[in-house]
């Protein structure tokens, strides 16, 4: 992976949703670093504040509702202009048991996975299509690229992510406009909190042999970290890095290849 030259994304405007901890933070900061000019998105604007990004805006949108998401976009662009980069980033993740997992459940997961990144994309590809510049790049998981038990809906969003990314990134191939996804194992982020709380409530392990449990799926033996996964994702906003498209970069330590 090529390092990532300040001067190529300076002053572009990006757009992070689920930016307010974990994974979007991380990727929020590595691009204010760079230059960027950087709107967080999430549905707590406290959160996002609390992330001390530079220069950044924060603009509470929940990515599942499509007025939400235009009214969001809209004040976007009025303070820091067109959108050079999106990340759609938001995401969430329960677990049930296939027999148990609701309609409720099902398009919950759906809304906030699926549906929430392309609202989002809407908003800006008709302006990188008039410009004939642009990067999106979708945060899928590892379950985007196979099976995990238990999150059914979970995977099944992701699959879609992966699948509406190699879509459009056809569509646009030829426009400058890229679209990837990223596609991280376990993380240490808030979601692996709670996932590590569920299995300990569950089997009566220990926090931290539940931590081990989920870190053995990686052969690295380790949970990801955030900026892992914001480097991946700084290398795909790159210009440098226009012949990479439609593809799914897997930070895993090797889980997937």
């Amino acid at each position: 992976m090529a390092m990532v030259d300040a001067s190529t994304l300076a002053g572009q405007h990006a757009v992070v949703t689920g930016a307010g901890s974990g994974i979007g933070a991380a990727i929020a900061h590595a691009l204010a670093g760079q230059g960027v000019r950087v709107t967080l998105m999430g549905r707590t604007l406290a959160r996002l504040q609390a992330q001390a990004v530079p220069n950044a805006q924060c603009i509470a949108v929940d990515v599942s509702d499509e007025r939400s998401v235009q009214v969001g976009f809209a004040a976007a662009v009025e303070v820091h202009g067109a959108v050079d980069v999106l990340i759609n980033n938001a995401g969430q993740v329960e677990s049930q048991p296939f027999g148990r997992t609701s309609l409720e459940l099902w398009n919950r997961m759906l809304q906030v996975n699926l549906t929430g990144g392309f609202l989002c994309t809407q908003q800006v590809l008709p302006g990188m299509l008039a410009r004939g510049s642009g990067r999106v790049v979708n945060v899928a998981s590892t379950a985007a690229l196979k099976g995990y038990a238990y999150v059914a809906a979970y995977c099944a969003a992701k699959h879609g992510v992966l699948g509406w990314t190699r879509a459009l990134a056809l569509e646009v191939a030829q426009r400058g406009i890229t679209v990837n996804a990223v596609c991280p194992g376990y993380t240490e982020t808030e979601l692996i909190e709670r996932a590590v709380q569920q299995i300990s409530d569950k089997t009566g392990r220990s926090a931290e042999q539940a931590k081990q449990q989920l870190a053995a799926a990686n052969p690295q033996g380790r949970l990801v970290q955030p900026h892992e996964v914001a480097q991946a994702v700084l290398w795909l906003c790159q210009p440098a890095s226009a012949a990479i498209n439609g593809q799914a970069i897997a930070v895993a330590g090797g889980e997937v290849m």
